[in-house]
């Protein structure tokens, strides 16, 4: 039984605990200062150093009935002392004093459990009292405190919940303080196949007052697993170890940039070059200042000054930045950035359309123009105007790298890394610096100047350091990479390049790598092309990316319900008045060679589909419909016939009039004549319908494929460029055959060069399963080798 109301008043701390503690603090000196406040820390004080003698002795024999309902034992931090809560009993005064020598030392959750505490304390105290008051009057006698420890028992047990939860919250909280500790939770690879290895993890070093977080190169054969642990989360570490470079604006002077003569040649304000990397050009007499331009010196992986990064000319500047190329001895300007965007003026025109022009004293002149997809190569010549005679002139050439989109980065780091290298194959080797520039000279710019750096260091030493060598242009030039999304382009692009190399070959070559890809012989290095085809299972298929299609409304319009159009690239149609969903067709917009959305990539109608295949053309202003399969394959649908063999007819507002059906070779040219009932206009669509591949398997020879693809192309320049809507049944394996093909060979024409592999790559970013197996994989290879063959004049491929 617990001590009677005698027994609780017979000790001033604990009144009368199970430990006896009080008779030993009755054996200790009282102080003879009779303050309250010194009497009650002097009897906690004796109380505690009974308890630290006698506790270890009397705990483990102390009767299981004379326990209260719970034991808490808390450290007292400033001391080895441990204190059991439960010898102090809950209405006892000096608890809270007791337990507030602890406050300073358990952070935040200590004034929770101090509150929780005094209120039980409160509580006791009041159902004591009240006890006590009972006893007096006429009601009938209770137990001694019963209904106070029931609600005693009550609250510890809510205590303990509460101070379990708070424990632990205190534990995972500083184990996040201490470090940081990122587990890979996405454990599937590219291809959707479940990664069969241990969660990787990367241990962040905690920063550092004296200098910026540390991280060391990484190895190029964990490259892809660092930055799988990087992206994850959102990319929170790629953040991280971005917002961990030096800040601008802390490695030198800015004075020249500053001068009030030269604050208007700046585009912008606060992107200005350090004097001591600054490039200097030569003073023109009576010209205060002349020898500033916004452009710096930069480093290569081992070549210094290796670029010159600048800002993108404006309209003041561009004969300062002429005069720099011609005495830098400048061959080679990239620019990295439109001329507008998103209406916006980013880089003055520093070159005329056509003809010459001068610049200050440069005379620049346009040699020759060719668009890419990606990118276009300018070659000027350029040569000053002096009075003392003319200087010899000079070929300069510009790589105007067209698609980096007006928000972030590229969607795919090919077209970076094939521009990359032809930057590095044009640019003559005694030449001066190559200029670098975007807008400001810096985002874009420096993204560029890393992966060149990057991909030699990977050549020479297996590694790359990312961070470390945008630490260090960062002190020829402030703010170089200029966002995370450029830092993680940077990463990106790496791994693409070593995951895949380089594929290019020349036509030359080409007869020797499939005679390698076909050699069963050990002792040569074989990378076949089954083993190319599979590496294209890494391309992943995004799903992500696909609601509209899989909203239920519109998988009732896929023949595949697995090919399904992207969003970011899917051919939208104009919406029905009062309908829903009626924009949507399972179409998607490819790119050419030489022009984006070039191609529309599309099933094969169905029947409750059609006005939707013939709205597209008309919308989009299709004049060529190409056509990879019959309407009938092995007794199964294949593609609804959305024409008629004679006569007209109409789904929706448009009228369908066939005018011409010419069968030549295994090709059928059909001209139809479609009239929008409701526009009241008419135009002349143009089919090609190609029989030479069978129902299963490739066609026989590659001639058909090339004449097929000739005649595309010859409608194509008499029509205009608009898309051309290719067709097979599912809209992916022939059809994609058929664009990569059309792709590969304009390059053959144009570059005498061919990349299969990046060719097919790039169309699985834009629709999925394009290229659907192996077999046709291979039969791109044979169509062109049979292009080589063909024609008597290849040699001018080579």
């Amino acid at each position: 039984m617990r001590p009677g109301p005698q027994a609780l008043n017979s000790c001033p701390v604990c009144h009368g605990c199970h430990f006896g503690c009080c008779e030993r603090a009755a054996q200790q000196p009282v102080p003879r200062d009779n303050s309250r406040e010194a009497s009650s820390k002097a009897a906690v004080n004796r109380h505690l150093g009974a308890i630290a003698e006698e506790a270890p002795r009397t705990f483990p024999r102390a009767p299981l009935s004379n326990q209260p309902p719970f034991w808490l034992l808390l450290a007292l931090l400033e001391g080895e002392v441990h204190l059991p809560v439960s010898c102090l009993p809950l209405n006892h005064p000096f608890l809270p004093i007791a337990l507030s020598s602890i406050r300073s030392k358990m952070e935040y959750f200590c004034s929770m459990l101090l509150i929780s505490i005094n209120f039980l304390h409160s509580e006791a105290f009041h159902d004591n009292g009240t006890a006590s008051h009972n006893e007096t009057t006429t009601d009938p006698p209770r137990e001694n405190g019963q209904p106070s420890h029931l609600l005693t028992s009550v609250l510890i047990l809510i205590l303990v919940f509460i101070i379990l939860i708070i424990l632990a919250g205190y534990f995972f909280r500083f184990r996040r303080h201490r470090k940081a500790v990122v587990n890979s939770t996405d454990k599937k690879m590219p291809n959707g196949i479940l990664e069969e290895q241990e969660q990787q993890r990367v241990m962040l070093l905690r920063q550092s007052p004296s200098g910026p977080r540390k991280y060391f190169p990484i190895p190029v054969e964990l490259l892809e697993d660092e930055i799988r642990i990087r992206a994850a989360d959102d990319g929170k570490l790629f953040r991280e170890e971005f917002n961990s470079l030096p800040p601008g604006y802390l490695q030198g002077s800015l004075e020249m940039a500053n001068k009030e003569e030269n604050r208007e040649k700046n585009r912008y304000p606060n992107i200005l070059p350090y004097d001591h990397s600054r490039v200097t050009l030569m003073q023109i007499d009576g010209f205060q200042c002349s020898d500033y331009i916004n452009a710096s010196y930069i480093d290569g992986y081992k070549e210094k000054n290796k670029f010159i990064a600048a800002q993108g000319p404006k309209q003041d500047t561009v004969n300062d930045f002429w005069r720099m190329v011609w005495e830098q001895k400048s061959a080679t300007i990239v620019m990295l950035t439109n001329v507008k965007e998103r209406k916006e003026d980013k880089c003055f025109q520093y070159w005329p359309d056509q003809g010459c022009w001068t610049y200050g004293s440069i005379r620049v002149s346009v040699e020759d123009c060719i668009v890419l997809v990606d990118y276009t190569i300018r070659k000027f010549c350029i040569q000053p105007q002096v009075s003392d005679g003319c200087k010899a002139p000079r070929l300069v050439t510009q790589l105007h790298f067209t698609s980096w989109p007006d928000f972030g980065v590229p969607f795919t780091p090919i077209g970076m890394l094939k521009f990359l290298k032809k930057v590095k194959s044009l640019n003559p080797a005694h030449a001066g610096p190559i200029v670098v520039h975007c807008s400001a000279g810096v985002g874009r710019t420096g993204t560029f100047i890393v992966i060149d750096a990057m991909i030699d260091m990977m050549h020479t030493e297996q590694k790359v350091d990312v961070f470390e060598f945008v630490s260090r242009i960062r002190s020829q030039r402030p703010q170089m990479v200029q966002t995370d999304m450029q830092y993680s382009f940077i990463y990106q692009a790496l791994l693409e390049y070593y995951l895949y190399g380089d594929t290019e070959l020349d036509v030359s070559s080409l007869e020797k790598h499939l005679q390698q890809s076909n050699s069963t012989t050990p002792n040569l290095v074989k990378i076949g092309l089954e083993e190319e085809f599979k590496k294209l299972t890494n391309v992943r298929i995004m799903k992500e990316n696909m609601r509209t299609g899989n909203l239920p409304a519109n998988m009732k319009k896929a023949r595949v319900i697995q090919i399904i159009p992207y969003d970011f690239n899917r051919v939208i149609l104009s919406m029905k008045r009062g309908q829903e969903y009626t924009d949507y067709i399972n179409a998607s917009f490819i790119d050419g060679y030489r022009q984006k959305d070039y191609f529309i990539a599309t099933q094969g109608p169905l029947p409750h589909t059609v006005e939707d295949f013939w709205r597209m053309v008309w919308e989009w202003k299709c004049h060529t419909i190409v056509m990879l399969t019959e309407v009938l394959e092995r007794e199964q649908e294949k593609c609804f016939q959305y024409w008629l063999s004679e006569g007209s007819v109409s789904y929706g507002e448009i009228t369908i009039d066939i005018k011409n059906d010419l069968l030549v070779d295994s090709i059928s040219i059909r001209d139809f004549l479609i009239t929008h009932n409701q526009e009241k206009q008419s135009r002349v669509i143009r089919q090609f319908h190609f029989h030479g591949w069978p129902e299963i398997g490739i066609p026989t020879e590659g001639k058909g494929m090339i004449d097929l693809i000739a005649a595309v192309q010859k409608q194509q320049q008499q029509t205009g460029n608009h898309p051309i809507t290719v067709h097979c049944s599912a809209g992916a394996g022939r059809t994609g055959t058929f664009i990569a093909l059309s792709n590969i060979l304009e390059r053959v024409k144009a570059e005498g060069l061919l990349d299969v592999f990046q060719a097919v790559k790039s169309l699985r970013l834009q629709r999925p399963h394009m290229v659907q197996t192996l077999e046709q994989y291979e039969f791109c290879y044979k169509v062109v080798q049979d292009f080589i063959d063909i024609f008597s004049d290849y040699a001018n491929f080579k």
